[in-house]
Protein backbone atom coordinates (compact mmCIF):
# COMPACT_ATOMS: atom_id res chain seq x y z
CA UNK A 1 0.00 0.00 0.00
CA UNK A 2 1.73 3.24 -0.53
CA UNK A 3 1.61 6.43 1.46
CA UNK A 4 -1.11 7.87 -0.34
CA UNK A 5 -3.45 4.79 -0.01
CA UNK A 6 -2.24 4.27 3.44
CA UNK A 7 -3.30 8.09 4.36
CA UNK A 8 -6.95 8.19 2.67
CA UNK A 9 -7.85 4.46 4.37
CA UNK A 10 -7.19 6.29 7.74
CA UNK A 11 -9.44 9.10 6.86
CA UNK A 12 -12.19 7.31 5.33
CA UNK A 13 -11.87 4.61 8.30
CA UNK A 14 -11.74 7.78 11.19
CA UNK A 15 -14.87 9.47 9.19
CA UNK A 16 -16.88 6.00 9.63
CA UNK A 17 -17.45 5.89 5.60
CA UNK A 18 -17.64 2.62 4.15
CA UNK A 19 -14.43 0.81 2.49
CA UNK A 20 -14.71 -0.80 -0.48
CA UNK A 21 -13.89 -4.49 -0.18
CA UNK A 22 -10.68 -5.54 -1.49
CA UNK A 23 -10.92 -9.05 -2.94
CA UNK A 24 -9.61 -11.30 -1.26
CA UNK A 25 -6.33 -13.06 -4.09
CA UNK A 26 -7.06 -16.46 -2.28
CA UNK A 27 -10.13 -16.49 -3.96
CA UNK A 28 -8.53 -16.57 -7.12
CA UNK A 29 -5.29 -18.79 -6.04
CA UNK A 30 -4.65 -22.35 -6.11
CA UNK A 31 -5.31 -24.32 -2.83
CA UNK A 32 -2.35 -25.56 -1.46
CA UNK A 33 -2.02 -29.50 -1.06
CA UNK A 34 -2.63 -30.59 2.42
CA UNK A 35 -0.24 -33.16 4.00
CA UNK A 36 -2.54 -36.08 3.28
CA UNK A 37 -2.61 -35.13 0.18
CA UNK A 38 0.80 -35.24 -0.81
CA UNK A 39 1.10 -38.57 1.14
CA UNK A 40 -1.87 -40.15 -1.20
CA UNK A 41 0.32 -38.82 -4.39
CA UNK A 42 -2.58 -36.11 -5.42
CA UNK A 43 -1.65 -34.12 -8.19
CA UNK A 44 -4.81 -32.06 -9.27
CA UNK A 45 -4.72 -29.26 -7.19
CA UNK A 46 -8.09 -27.38 -6.41
CA UNK A 47 -8.38 -23.41 -8.26
CA UNK A 48 -9.78 -22.22 -5.14
CA UNK A 49 -12.91 -21.84 -2.61
CA UNK A 50 -15.73 -22.85 -5.32
CA UNK A 51 -18.11 -19.34 -5.45
CA UNK A 52 -21.16 -21.48 -4.85
CA UNK A 53 -21.57 -24.79 -2.36
CA UNK A 54 -21.04 -28.25 -4.41
CA UNK A 55 -21.58 -31.52 -3.34
CA UNK A 56 -20.15 -34.58 -5.61
CA UNK A 57 -20.63 -37.87 -5.11
CA UNK A 58 -17.84 -40.63 -4.93
CA UNK A 59 -18.73 -44.58 -5.40
CA UNK A 60 -16.38 -47.06 -4.95
CA UNK A 61 -16.03 -50.66 -3.74
CA UNK A 62 -15.25 -51.97 -0.67
CA UNK A 63 -13.30 -55.43 0.36
CA UNK A 64 -9.53 -55.51 -0.06
CA UNK A 65 -6.65 -53.78 0.64
CA UNK A 66 -6.83 -52.02 -2.89
CA UNK A 67 -10.41 -50.49 -2.06
CA UNK A 68 -8.41 -49.68 1.57
CA UNK A 69 -6.10 -47.52 -0.25
CA UNK A 70 -8.29 -45.60 -2.72
CA UNK A 71 -10.80 -44.84 0.37
CA UNK A 72 -7.81 -43.70 2.02
CA UNK A 73 -7.74 -41.13 -1.56
CA UNK A 74 -11.46 -40.24 -0.99
CA UNK A 75 -11.27 -39.34 2.73
CA UNK A 76 -8.12 -36.81 2.09
CA UNK A 77 -9.97 -35.13 -0.82
CA UNK A 78 -13.09 -34.75 1.43
CA UNK A 79 -11.30 -33.02 3.59
CA UNK A 80 -8.81 -31.16 1.51
CA UNK A 81 -12.41 -29.60 -0.42
CA UNK A 82 -14.65 -29.17 2.57
CA UNK A 83 -13.31 -25.72 3.38
CA UNK A 84 -13.43 -24.98 -0.19
CA UNK A 85 -16.85 -24.61 0.11
CA UNK A 86 -17.00 -28.41 -1.48
CA UNK A 87 -19.16 -31.50 0.65
CA UNK A 88 -18.09 -35.05 -0.89
CA UNK A 89 -20.80 -37.66 -0.16
CA UNK A 90 -18.86 -41.68 0.03
CA UNK A 91 -21.39 -44.39 -1.17
CA UNK A 92 -19.98 -47.31 -0.23
CA UNK A 93 -21.22 -50.35 -2.47
CA UNK A 94 -19.83 -53.28 -0.68
CA UNK A 95 -17.77 -56.30 -1.52
CA UNK A 96 -19.85 -57.69 -4.54
CA UNK A 97 -18.91 -56.13 -7.94
CA UNK A 98 -21.53 -56.31 -10.39
CA UNK A 99 -22.86 -53.50 -12.84
CA UNK A 100 -26.33 -53.84 -10.93
CA UNK A 101 -24.69 -52.88 -8.08
CA UNK A 102 -22.71 -49.59 -10.19
CA UNK A 103 -26.11 -48.62 -11.47
CA UNK A 104 -28.34 -48.85 -8.29
CA UNK A 105 -25.33 -46.99 -6.69
CA UNK A 106 -25.20 -44.03 -9.71
CA UNK A 107 -29.41 -43.80 -9.36
CA UNK A 108 -29.39 -43.20 -6.00
CA UNK A 109 -26.62 -40.54 -6.53
CA UNK A 110 -28.29 -38.66 -9.29
CA UNK A 111 -32.00 -38.92 -7.72
CA UNK A 112 -30.61 -37.01 -4.74
CA UNK A 113 -29.15 -34.36 -7.50
CA UNK A 114 -25.62 -34.07 -6.69
CA UNK A 115 -23.35 -31.45 -8.78
CA UNK A 116 -20.75 -33.91 -10.30
CA UNK A 117 -20.28 -37.51 -9.79
CA UNK A 118 -17.09 -39.75 -9.51
CA UNK A 119 -17.14 -43.49 -9.78
CA UNK A 120 -15.60 -46.73 -10.82
CA UNK A 121 -18.04 -48.47 -13.28
CA UNK A 122 -15.89 -51.25 -14.39
CA UNK A 123 -18.89 -52.96 -16.20
CA UNK A 124 -20.04 -52.54 -19.74
CA UNK A 125 -23.57 -52.69 -17.88
CA UNK A 126 -22.87 -49.10 -16.76
CA UNK A 127 -23.07 -47.23 -19.79
CA UNK A 128 -26.51 -46.94 -19.90
CA UNK A 129 -26.69 -44.96 -16.76
CA UNK A 130 -23.76 -42.93 -16.88
CA UNK A 131 -24.91 -41.69 -20.17
CA UNK A 132 -28.38 -40.91 -18.21
CA UNK A 133 -26.02 -39.13 -15.37
CA UNK A 134 -24.03 -36.56 -18.46
CA UNK A 135 -27.35 -36.14 -20.30
CA UNK A 136 -28.76 -34.84 -17.26
CA UNK A 137 -25.73 -32.18 -16.98
CA UNK A 138 -24.33 -33.42 -14.50
CA UNK A 139 -20.40 -34.00 -14.61
CA UNK A 140 -19.19 -37.39 -14.66
CA UNK A 141 -15.91 -39.01 -13.69
CA UNK A 142 -14.56 -42.57 -13.83
CA UNK A 143 -11.40 -43.60 -12.11
CA UNK A 144 -9.42 -47.12 -11.84
CA UNK A 145 -11.67 -48.99 -13.80
CA UNK A 146 -14.15 -48.11 -16.89
CA UNK A 147 -16.00 -50.00 -19.28
CA UNK A 148 -15.20 -51.70 -21.78
CA UNK A 149 -17.10 -50.02 -24.26
CA UNK A 150 -17.01 -46.26 -23.71
CA UNK A 151 -20.04 -44.49 -22.33
CA UNK A 152 -20.36 -40.27 -22.46
CA UNK A 153 -18.30 -39.89 -19.27
CA UNK A 154 -16.61 -36.71 -19.29
CA UNK A 155 -13.08 -37.83 -18.13
CA UNK A 156 -12.19 -41.38 -17.82
CA UNK A 157 -8.62 -42.00 -15.38
CA UNK A 158 -6.92 -45.38 -15.31
CA UNK A 159 -4.05 -47.18 -16.80
CA UNK A 160 -3.66 -48.66 -19.69
CA UNK A 161 -5.10 -52.12 -18.73
CA UNK A 162 -4.02 -54.45 -21.93
CA UNK A 163 -0.89 -52.62 -22.03
CA UNK A 164 0.05 -52.87 -18.46
CA UNK A 165 -0.92 -56.81 -19.36
CA UNK A 166 1.66 -56.70 -21.71
CA UNK A 167 3.61 -55.78 -19.43
CA UNK A 168 3.49 -58.19 -17.36
CA UNK A 169 3.40 -60.15 -19.51
CA UNK A 170 6.87 -59.90 -20.89
CA UNK A 171 8.21 -59.54 -17.11
CA UNK A 172 7.09 -63.34 -16.35
CA UNK A 173 8.49 -64.47 -19.91
CA UNK A 174 11.67 -63.25 -18.25
CA UNK A 175 11.20 -64.91 -15.31
CA UNK A 176 10.53 -68.22 -16.51
CA UNK A 177 13.58 -67.92 -19.30
CA UNK A 178 10.11 -68.32 -21.76
CA UNK A 179 9.28 -71.47 -21.08
CA UNK A 180 7.64 -73.80 -18.04
CA UNK A 181 3.85 -73.51 -16.70
CA UNK A 182 2.09 -70.22 -14.77
CA UNK A 183 -1.33 -69.63 -13.02
CA UNK A 184 -3.80 -66.93 -13.48
CA UNK A 185 -6.12 -65.92 -10.81
CA UNK A 186 -8.46 -63.11 -12.45
CA UNK A 187 -10.89 -60.66 -10.06
CA UNK A 188 -14.06 -60.96 -11.84
CA UNK A 189 -14.34 -62.42 -15.42
CA UNK A 190 -16.18 -59.99 -17.54
CA UNK A 191 -14.95 -56.85 -15.67
CA UNK A 192 -13.41 -54.39 -18.51
CA UNK A 193 -10.31 -54.22 -16.80
CA UNK A 194 -9.56 -57.09 -15.25
CA UNK A 195 -10.26 -59.24 -18.38
CA UNK A 196 -7.46 -56.57 -20.33
CA UNK A 197 -4.77 -56.77 -17.62
CA UNK A 198 -5.29 -60.82 -18.36
CA UNK A 199 -5.53 -60.85 -21.90
CA UNK A 200 -2.86 -58.41 -22.54
CA UNK A 201 -0.53 -60.75 -21.03
CA UNK A 202 -1.67 -64.31 -22.17
CA UNK A 203 -2.25 -62.75 -26.02
CA UNK A 204 1.69 -61.84 -25.95
CA UNK A 205 2.79 -65.02 -23.87
CA UNK A 206 0.90 -67.27 -26.44
CA UNK A 207 2.49 -65.37 -29.61
CA UNK A 208 5.71 -65.05 -28.51
CA UNK A 209 6.12 -67.88 -25.80
CA UNK A 210 4.30 -70.82 -26.92
CA UNK A 211 6.91 -72.60 -24.50
CA UNK A 212 4.78 -70.96 -21.73
CA UNK A 213 1.98 -73.56 -20.49
CA UNK A 214 -0.75 -71.80 -18.78
CA UNK A 215 -3.36 -72.94 -16.46
CA UNK A 216 -6.90 -71.07 -15.27
CA UNK A 217 -7.94 -68.66 -15.28
CA UNK A 218 -9.09 -69.18 -11.72
CA UNK A 219 -12.14 -66.49 -10.81
CA UNK A 220 -11.38 -65.58 -6.68
CA UNK A 221 -14.18 -62.01 -7.23
CA UNK A 222 -11.51 -59.96 -5.39
CA UNK A 223 -11.61 -61.81 -2.09
CA UNK A 224 -8.44 -63.05 -0.64
CA UNK A 225 -9.77 -65.85 1.36
CA UNK A 226 -10.66 -67.45 -2.24
CA UNK A 227 -7.01 -66.34 -3.74
CA UNK A 228 -5.62 -68.46 -1.19
CA UNK A 229 -7.56 -71.34 -1.32
CA UNK A 230 -6.84 -71.29 -5.53
CA UNK A 231 -3.25 -70.49 -5.41
CA UNK A 232 -2.95 -73.64 -2.91
CA UNK A 233 -5.09 -76.04 -4.67
CA UNK A 234 -3.01 -74.78 -8.14
CA UNK A 235 0.44 -75.30 -6.49
CA UNK A 236 -0.63 -78.84 -5.07
CA UNK A 237 -2.62 -80.16 -8.69
CA UNK A 238 0.92 -78.24 -10.84
CA UNK A 239 4.42 -79.22 -8.56
CA UNK A 240 6.28 -77.76 -11.46
CA UNK A 241 4.87 -74.26 -11.28
CA UNK A 242 6.50 -71.61 -11.31
CA UNK A 243 4.65 -67.76 -11.63
CA UNK A 244 1.40 -67.54 -10.03
CA UNK A 245 -0.17 -64.01 -12.56
CA UNK A 246 -2.82 -62.51 -10.27
CA UNK A 247 -4.82 -59.93 -12.51
CA UNK A 248 -6.44 -57.70 -9.61
CA UNK A 249 -7.27 -58.42 -5.79
CA UNK A 250 -5.86 -61.39 -4.25
CA UNK A 251 -1.60 -61.12 -4.54
CA UNK A 252 -0.63 -61.02 -1.37
CA UNK A 253 -3.11 -63.69 -0.64
CA UNK A 254 -1.11 -66.14 -3.60
CA UNK A 255 2.11 -64.98 -1.75
CA UNK A 256 0.73 -65.98 1.84
CA UNK A 257 -0.40 -69.31 -0.12
CA UNK A 258 3.36 -69.86 -1.72
CA UNK A 259 4.91 -69.09 1.66
CA UNK A 260 2.98 -71.56 3.70
CA UNK A 261 3.06 -73.98 0.68
CA UNK A 262 7.34 -73.39 1.33
CA UNK A 263 7.62 -72.60 -2.22
CA UNK A 264 9.43 -69.44 -1.82
CA UNK A 265 11.98 -69.35 -4.46
CA UNK A 266 10.02 -71.80 -6.53
CA UNK A 267 7.21 -70.28 -7.03
CA UNK A 268 6.66 -66.15 -7.63
CA UNK A 269 3.41 -64.09 -8.04
CA UNK A 270 3.15 -61.46 -10.20
CA UNK A 271 0.12 -58.55 -9.20
CA UNK A 272 -0.76 -55.25 -8.85
CA UNK A 273 -0.90 -52.69 -7.05
CA UNK A 274 2.16 -51.67 -4.27
CA UNK A 275 0.65 -51.57 -1.29
CA UNK A 276 2.19 -51.53 2.27
CA UNK A 277 0.31 -54.84 2.85
CA UNK A 278 2.30 -56.72 0.54
CA UNK A 279 5.81 -55.41 1.39
CA UNK A 280 6.48 -58.36 3.53
CA UNK A 281 5.79 -60.59 0.83
CA UNK A 282 8.44 -58.65 -1.80
CA UNK A 283 10.82 -58.40 1.13
CA UNK A 284 10.27 -62.32 1.90
CA UNK A 285 10.42 -63.12 -2.29
CA UNK A 286 6.90 -64.78 -2.98
CA UNK A 287 6.44 -61.71 -5.03
CA UNK A 288 8.10 -60.81 -7.71
CA UNK A 289 6.58 -57.87 -8.88
CA UNK A 290 3.64 -55.45 -8.74
CA UNK A 291 2.59 -53.37 -11.32
CA UNK A 292 1.48 -49.86 -9.72
CA UNK A 293 -2.27 -48.21 -10.02
CA UNK A 294 -2.08 -45.89 -7.22
CA UNK A 295 -5.66 -46.03 -6.49
CA UNK A 296 -5.24 -43.33 -3.70
CA UNK A 297 -3.85 -40.96 -6.17
CA UNK A 298 -6.44 -41.85 -8.55
CA UNK A 299 -9.40 -41.42 -6.49
CA UNK A 300 -8.19 -37.72 -4.52
CA UNK A 301 -7.59 -36.44 -8.44
CA UNK A 302 -10.97 -37.52 -9.92
CA UNK A 303 -12.59 -35.25 -7.17
CA UNK A 304 -10.29 -32.58 -7.14
CA UNK A 305 -10.79 -32.36 -10.92
CA UNK A 306 -14.97 -32.25 -10.10
CA UNK A 307 -14.23 -29.13 -7.83
CA UNK A 308 -12.59 -27.77 -10.48
CA UNK A 309 -14.79 -28.29 -13.48
CA UNK A 310 -17.46 -26.92 -11.80
CA UNK A 311 -16.18 -24.12 -9.95
CA UNK A 312 -14.46 -22.88 -12.15
CA UNK A 313 -14.79 -23.97 -15.78
CA UNK A 314 -11.79 -26.36 -15.73
CA UNK A 315 -11.31 -28.63 -18.42
CA UNK A 316 -9.36 -32.27 -18.35
CA UNK A 317 -8.38 -34.78 -21.26
CA UNK A 318 -11.64 -37.23 -21.98
CA UNK A 319 -8.68 -39.66 -21.16
CA UNK A 320 -6.04 -39.74 -18.39
CA UNK A 321 -3.79 -42.55 -18.66
CA UNK A 322 -1.51 -42.77 -15.56
CA UNK A 323 1.84 -44.31 -14.79
CA UNK A 324 1.89 -48.29 -14.56
CA UNK A 325 5.77 -48.82 -13.07
CA UNK A 326 6.53 -52.19 -12.38
CA UNK A 327 7.84 -52.43 -8.57
CA UNK A 328 10.64 -55.44 -8.07
CA UNK A 329 10.43 -57.70 -5.41
CA UNK A 330 13.41 -59.18 -4.17
CA UNK A 331 13.42 -62.74 -5.84
CA UNK A 332 12.78 -61.08 -9.31
CA UNK A 333 15.49 -61.38 -12.31
CA UNK A 334 16.53 -58.39 -13.56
Amino acid sequence: MTTFDRRRFLMLSAAGLALPLVPRLALAEEAALSEAAKAVGGTIVAQGPAPKPLRLAVLSFQGSSFWEAADKGIVAATEYLKPLNTAVDYIQLGTGLTAEVMVAGIDGALTKQYDGIAAVPIFDGTVAKVNEVVAEGVPFISFIADSAEKSNRNVSMGMLAYDAGAKAGEFIAKQTGGKGKIAVITGYLGAAQHDARMNGALDLIKKNYPDITIVGPFECKDDDATAYSQATDVMTSNPDLSIIYVTAGGSEAAAKAVRDAKATGKVGVVGYDNLPEKQQYKDGGEILALIDQAPARQAFDSIVMLHNMLGFGATYPAEIAIDAPVVLGKGAKT
